[in-house]
């Protein structure tokens, strides 16, 4: 992995002080579920879902750290390398809360391909690869909680985080639960409560509803061990009060896997601080779904490139709100 624009000038430091890559070793400050369990994958699919694309521990993606000539100043070379986890982990660390109550931070982790679509035959694996992949455990390493759309539940049987014990005290450090929960915003809870998701997490899952939502199925999820949270009048789910519900419970590290329903009214309502999008050198053509739908902005919003990643062909950058 080329590291085309630096991450920061800490980022940048550390490739310079590091003479080579640990593959083994434990991450700095980085927590982890450290890979996604199979069946709840990426959403940026028409499902919302795919196959998981995390493989390994926190911070764990393959990587060769070298920037691109003519790169910005400081951004020294550094041989072809696997990347630590230690330094992954910083590549994407969340921001350092700010004093007093910590502010809280929505990132959203997708993928697409060289012309634009979020999926291929209603999935996102064939976009992805095993950078990608680790890239996305690296994401849900550093999160509270995963925020997801409730077709990507339906059909895709998602799973719940798993612990990772090699990062299970980094987590503790930072004042995390073991793994990230798992949040899903539906209007109906037209759920199955059979799921693992339900039936074995190692945290509640959440779910995110209107105050009208059906008694009967806010019956069947708290019983089924779920916790039901409003976050919206009626029956829908308004994207501002889902991020205060979230840091309500002390969820301030916000991680959206989509799909791009949920993404696109995520960006209509102006809470996304953070984009995460992994470019795929694939073409698909068909009517596949853009990784965001949903209502347009009255004007389109810039973000601010914050590090840019290759590996074999696959750009993998990260934007934020200026």
């Amino acid at each position: 992995m080329r590291r085309l624009f630096p991450v920061t000038e800490e980022t940048a430091a550390q490739a310079r002080a590091d003479g080579a890559a640990t593959t083994g070793g434990g991450p700095a400050g980085t927590a982890a579920d450290g890979a996604a369990t199979a069946g709840g994958g990426r959403v940026g699919s028409a499902a919302d879902g795919g196959a998981p694309r995390a493989g390994g521990p926190a911070g764990a993606a393959p990587g060769k750290g070298v920037p691109a000539a003519g790169g910005p100043a400081g951004a020294a070379a550094v041989a072809d390398r696997e990347w630590g986890l230690a330094e992954l982990g910083a590549a994407y660390a969340y921001p350092d809360p700010a004093p007093g109550a910590p502010r809280p931070w929505l990132r959203a982790n997708m993928v697409s391909s060289l012309d634009g679509a979020a999926h291929h035959e209603g999935r996102s694996k064939p976009l992805s690869n095993a950078a990608d992949m680790r890239i996305f455990g690296t994401l849900r390493a550093l999160a509270d909680v995963v925020l997801v759309g409730a077709e990507t539940i339906r059909q895709e049987g998602y799973r719940p985080a798993r612990v990772r014990p090699e990062f299970a005290g980094a987590r503790s450090a930072a004042g995390q639960a073991p793994v990230p929960a798992i949040a899903i915003v539906t209007a109906s809870l037209d759920l199955d409560f059979t799921l693992p998701l339900f039936t074995s997490p190692l945290v509640p899952t959440l779910i995110l509803t209107g105050s009208a939502a059906a008694p009967d199925r806010v019956a069947a999820a708290e019983k089924a061990g779920a916790r039901v949270l409003v976050a919206g009048e009626g029956t829908s789910v308004e994207p501002v009060r889902a991020v205060e519900v979230l840091a309500g419970l002390g969820h301030t590290r916000l991680l959206t896997e989509g799909g791009p329903r949920l993404l696109g009214r995520l960006i209509a309502a102006d809470v996304l601080d953070e984009l995460c999008l992994t470019v795929s050198p694939t073409l698909t053509a068909g009517g596949a779904q853009r990784i965001a739908g949903g209502p347009p902005v009255a004007v389109p919003r810039r973000f601010e490139l914050v590090s840019l990643l290759e590996e074999d062909g696959f750009l993998f950058g990260r934007y934020r709100r200026p």
